[in-house]
């Protein structure tokens, strides 16, 4: 299985801007290189949509120039299912445009807020393990 590596610090800063956009899906991008991420960017779901997303085009370009000019890479992209469910949607799927960039999926659980990663690859969905350290 496949992994990627974030700091807490990046799980922290995921949950806030998913909270922040209840009830709708909240979205962003995961930096870095390799399996390693180094930054995360909260981006506004310009659909303002319970149930999609599509990220607001002029954030997405800023860090996305951003990530170009340190010489990181887009790994991973997070979004939120506020009423699930905790695997990518037929829609997620057939909309996701940028492999090998891990999907992260934040679900409701209980008290609590639950985040899995996936890879898509050709319309295939396969677990991916997410490993959380404390910040170099």
């Amino acid at each position: 299985m496949a992994i990627l590596i974030l700091d807490r610090v990046h799980y922290h800063i995921m949950l806030e801007h998913v909270l922040r956009c209840l009830p709708e899906e909240a979205c962003g991008l995961v930096g870095g290189s390799g399996s390693r991420a180094r930054i995360v960017f909260p981006i506004v779901n310009r659909l303002h949509s319970k149930v999609k997303f599509e990220m607001e085009p002029h954030e997405q370009l800023t860090a996305l120039r951003w990530l170009e000019e340190h010489g990181l890479d887009v790994i991973a992209i997070f979004h939120s299912h506020p009423r699930g469910p905790r695997v990518p949607s037929q829609t997620d799927i057939e909309h996701f445009n940028y492999p090998p960039a891990a999907t992260l999926i934040w679900t409701p659980q209980e008290a609590e807020w639950l985040v899995q990663g996936f890879l898509i690859a050709d319309k295939i969905v396969e677990p991916l393990e997410l490993i959380w350290q404390d910040g170099e």
